[in-house]
């Protein structure tokens, strides 16, 4: 199994699509690359924290290969928005990639470029060390399917889940 933790917007939603996915064993939602032990949601929304909401994606590269979780990461999100990803704005839906050795940073440097080819204009998407992991509150864990009525869910989150359907379908676990 392997791990990437990433973040590009809201949780929600990268959580959501990350489900979807075969072989994806995992998705846990919470924050890192901040500087407050044990932050709440309610500290991270403030954007004082220095966190960002993130997803742990734990997956069996024998299913589905790394390169496509990480190209997943740059059809779900717009890389090129800085600190926002529509309404939701401030550093803590920050697009980055934290990465835990060297080896991964260099995937994420290669998937970086892969994208720089799809995007136009400047991808603003971080490259940072993992530091400590911090889970959301459970609410926030597999929020889409516990929440699917919900007004985020059906204008911002079902949108992300169908393109990545259409564009990754091979990849999509049967409904």
């Amino acid at each position: 199994m392997r791990t990437f933790v990433l973040a590009g917007g809201c949780f929600w939603c990268l959580d959501a699509v990350y489900r979807t996915l075969k072989g994806v064993h995992d998705v846990v939602s919470g924050y890192t690359g901040g500087d407050l032990a044990n932050p709440s949601y309610e500290a991270v929304c403030t954007g004082q924290t220095g966190h960002a909401e993130a997803v742990k994606v734990v997956f069996d590269e024998a299913v589905i290969p790394a390169e496509v979780i990480l190209d997943v990461f740059f059809t779900l999100h717009d890389p090129r928005q800085l600190n926002r990803q529509g309404n939701d704005v401030g550093t803590q839906y920050r697009s980055a990639m934290f990465y835990a050795d060297a080896a991964q940073k260099a995937e994420f440097e290669a998937a970086l470029a892969r994208a720089a080819e799809y995007w136009d204009g400047g991808i603003v998407t971080q490259l940072e060390p993992l530091g400590i992991w911090f889970d959301a509150e459970e609410y926030h864990q597999d929020f889409f399917a516990k929440n699917p009525t919900q007004g985020y869910c059906l204008a911002v989150a079902q949108p992300k889940v169908n393109k990545v359907r259409r564009s990754y379908a091979e990849f999509v676990r049967a409904s």
